[in-house]
C-alpha cells in the first residue's frame, strides 16, 4: 500500500499502471510486494525520455513501499562501455534516487542464461540455425505474409545441444549459427517468427573480458533478468509492446522446464516522452556530437541528463515534470515549454537573486564624489526574508544595461533619457543629464546626478515617485566573467519533419532545423560576490532569467554563468 497516508503527502495521481498495481496488492498475487527496475543499457548517455522512465519506476516504489532496481542490461559487448555505467550511475543519483543494494548487471547472469537456453533446447522449443543471415530474414516472412520454417528447425535435441556448447567453446566463426526460439513462423506478430535468441560475437565484455563469445539477445535476456530478481512490474515504453507475447512466451516456457515460479514478472508498456525541440534518439544525438553541432555529450543544449545538469536544470524539476505530464498508453507531444515551466517554478523558489549587466554601459554620477564608496542591501530573494540580505558596493561610476538607456526615448520608455528620474534599485534615484559619444556617434557613457536623500530604505526615499527601476553593478568592485545564453537547440518544434512548403521529394533533417542562436557567449558584469562562487551554485539573474556556475569551467576567482531558462517563455508568441 502506499505510504503517502502516512507521512501526510499527497497522493500521486492516480493512472492505469497505478490501478493494475492496486488491483495486484489487493488480490495478494505477489504477496503484498511491489519491486520495479530501471534497465538501461551502458552504451549512451541518459536523455530527457530516461528521466521520466526513472521517475516512474522509483516513483512507483517509492509510493508503494517497494524497491526499484538499478540493472544493466549489458549484453552488447560492441558498444559498452565502463564509462556509460558511471555516468549512469551519477545520473540517477543525481535525480534523487538510491537503489540501495539492488545494483545489478546482466553480465552477471550469463550462466544463468545460458542455462535457460540449454533448458529451452531439452525441451525442443529451441534450435541452432545455421542459415546465413539473408537467408534467415528472407524466410522471415513480412507483416502480410508468414514465414517460412528454417531447414535446421527440425535438428534434433542432441544435435542442437551439441552445436550450442561448441559455440560457448568457441569453436565456430561469428555469423556460423544462432540460437534460435521455436515458437510459430506463421504468426501474425513478426516478434514471434523463431526469434534469434543467442548469436557469437568474439568481442571482450566490459566485466567478463574473454570468458564468454556466445552473448543472449536483449529480448531473451530482458525477461529472464526480471525473473531472476523478482519484478513484480516491468514497466517499458511502448515500442516493446510487439515484443511482450514472446517475453510471456519465454517466462512460461521457463516455468515449465522448472526454471522460475509463478507467478512471473508482468510486462506493461506506457507512452514514451515526445518532447518539441529535441531530438532523443539515440542515432541523431550521436551525428549531433561527432559533427560537432554541440560540444560533446555534456553540452547545456544537449537533452541528455549530463547536459540538462550542465545547464542548470535541477532534479527537482524534472521529477515535477514527470509528475505534471504523467503516464499514458497512447503517444502524444509535450511542449518544451512545460519542462522549462518546471524549472523555473523549482529554480523562482529555491534561487537566490543577485544582479548582472549582460550588455554593460558606463554610467557615471557626476555629483558623486570621487573615489567615495558606500553599501547598499539587497534581500536574497523577496519571498523568503529568512535568507537574509546582501550589501553591494555603490559609487560613482556603475554598469546599467545598455538598453536602459535611449537619447530620444520611444513611447512608453521609462528607463534613462534625458531629464528623465529613474531608481536605480537598491540604491539612489538619478536624474539623467546627457550622455558621451565615440567618434561614430555610439554612446559610451550616461551621465546623470543623483539625489542624496533618495537611497532606498532611509527615511524619505519613497517620497520621489519614479517610474523606471534600474540595476546595476559597480565598475569599481564588479565582477567580470563570461556568460552563456544558453537557448533551444532547434528552432522548430519537430525537428527534421516535413512541412507545408517543403520541395517534393526533398528530404529534411533534423541538422536543417538547428537553432544559430542556441547559444552566444558574452562578457558581463557582477555583483562582486559573485566572483567566488562554487559550480553549481543557481541564481536568479535579476530581469534575465535563471543562471548557474559552469560544473567544468566555472573556478573561484573566474565564474562562468550558463543561462538555464529566460524569466518567461519567449518561444509561446511564435519565435521559431
Amino acid at each position: 500500500m502506499s505510504d503517502h497516508s502516512a507521512t501526510g503527502a499527497a497522493a500521486p495521481v492516480s493512472n492505469f499502471i497505478r490501478a493494475i498495481i492496486d488491483e495486484d496488492l489487493r488480490t495478494a498475487k505477489w504477496g503484498g510486494r511491489v519491486e520495479t527496475r530501471f534497465p538501461p543499457e551502458p552504451n549512451g548517455y541518459l536523455h530527457y525520455g530516461h528521466a521520466k522512465s526513472i521517475c516512474l519506476n522509483f516513483g512507483l516504489a517509492r509510493d508503494y513501499g517497494g524497491v526499484c532496481h538499478l540493472r544493466f542490461d549489458d549484453t552488447n559487448p560492441e558498444k559498452e562501455e565502463q564509462e556509460y555505467v558511471d555516468a549512469i550511475i551519477e545520473a540517477v543519483s543525481w535525480l534523487g534516487f538510491d537503489w540501495g543494494e539492488h545494483l545489478y548487471f546482466a553480465s552477471d547472469y550469463f550462466d544463468t542464461m545460458y542455462a535457460c537456453a540449454t533448458k529451452l533446447i531439452e525441451a525442443d522449443k529451441a534450435y541452432v540455425d545455421s542459415l546465413p543471415a539473408d537467408e534467415m530474414r528472407a524466410l522471415r516472412g513480412t507483416l502480410t505474409e508468414a514465414g517460412k520454417d528454417s531447414p535446421y528447425r527440425n535438428r534434433g535435441v542432441a544435435e542442437n545441444l551439441d552445436l550450442f556448447a561448441r559455440m560457448r567453446d568457441g569453436e565456430f566463426a561469428e555469423g556460423a549459427h544462432v540460437l534460435r526460439a521455436k515458437v510459430d513462423m506463421a504468426s501474425p506478430n513478426i516478434n514471434l517468427r523463431d526469434p534469434v535468441i543467442y548469436r557469437i560475437r568474439r568481442v571482450p565484455h566490459h566485466r567478463s573480458g574473454d570468458r564468454w563469445c556466445v552473448y543472449p539477445l536483449y529480448t531473451f535476456a530482458h525477461p529472464i533478468e526480471d525473473a531472476i530478481e523478482n519484478i513484480t512490474h516491468s514497466v517499458c515504453t511502448l515500442e516493446f509492446e510487439d515484443q511482450r507475447p514472446f517475453y510471456d512466451w519465454l517466462l512460461d516456457a521457463l516455468a515449465e522446464a522448472g526454471q522460475f515460479t509463478r507467478p512471473l514478472p508482468r510486462q506493461i508498456e506506457f507512452a514514451r516522452l515526445n518532447l518539441t525541440y529535441v531530438v532523443l534518439s539515440k542515432r541523431k544525438l550521436i551525428q549531433l556530437v561527432d559533427d560537432g553541432h554541440v560540444a560533446g555529450w555534456d553540452d547545456p543544449r544537449l537533452p541528455t541528463l549530463v547536459g540538462a545538469r550542465r545547464r542548470g536544470f535541477t532534479a527537482e524539476g524534472f521529477r515535477m515534470f514527470a509528475e505534471r505530464i504523467g503516464v499514458s498508453k497512447s503517444d502524444s507531444w509535450i511542449d518544451m515549454s512545460v519542462l522549462e515551466e518546471c524549472m523555473r517554478d523549482h529554480l523562482n523558489d529555491v534561487a537566490e537573486r543577485r544582479v548582472a549587466v549582460l550588455d554593460p554601459l558606463r554610467l557615471v554620477i557626476t555629483n558623486y564624489p570621487e573615489g567615495q564608496r558606500e553599501l547598499c542591501e539587497a534581500p536574497n530573494h523577496p519571498l523568503k526574508p529568512e535568507l537574509g540580505t546582501r550589501t553591494m558596493p555603490f559609487g560613482r561610476e556603475l554598469w546599467i544595461e545598455r538598453e536602459d538607456f535611449m537619447e530620444v526615448p520611444s513611447k512608453g520608455f521609462r528607463r534613462l533619457f534625458p531629464d528623465n528620474l529613474v531608481r536605480l534599485r537598491y540604491g539612489y534615484v538619478v536624474k539623467c543629464t546627457g550622455c558621451e559619444k565615440d567618434a561614430d556617434g555610439n554612446v559610451t557613457t550616461v551621465l546623470a546626478e543623483y539625489m542624496p536623500d533618495s537611497k532606498s530604505g532611509t527615511p524619505g526615499a519613497d517620497t520621489y515617485k519614479v517610474k523606471g527601476n534600474l540595476h546595476w553593478v559597480s565598475v569599481a568592485e564588479g565582477c567580470k566573467a563570461e556568460v552563456r545564453l544558453y537557448d533551444r537547440l532547434f528552432a522548430h518544434p519537430y525537428p527534421g519533419a516535413r512541412r507545408e512548403g517543403d520541395a517534393e521529394g526533398v528530404e529534411r533533417s533534423h541538422i536543417d532545423d538547428l537553432n544559430p542562436d542556441s547559444m552566444r557567449t558574452i562578457t558581463a558584469w557582477l555583483e562582486p560576490g559573485l566572483r567566488d562562487v562554487r559550480a553549481e551554485q543557481r541564481y536568479q539573474f535579476e530581469r534575465h532569467g535563471y543562471f548557474v556556475a559552469d560544473r567544468v569551467d566555472s573556478v573561484a576567482g573566474a565564474p562562468v554563468f550558463n543561462r538555464t531558462v529566460t524569466l518567461k517563455d519567449s518561444w509561446s508568441k511564435g519565435k521559431q
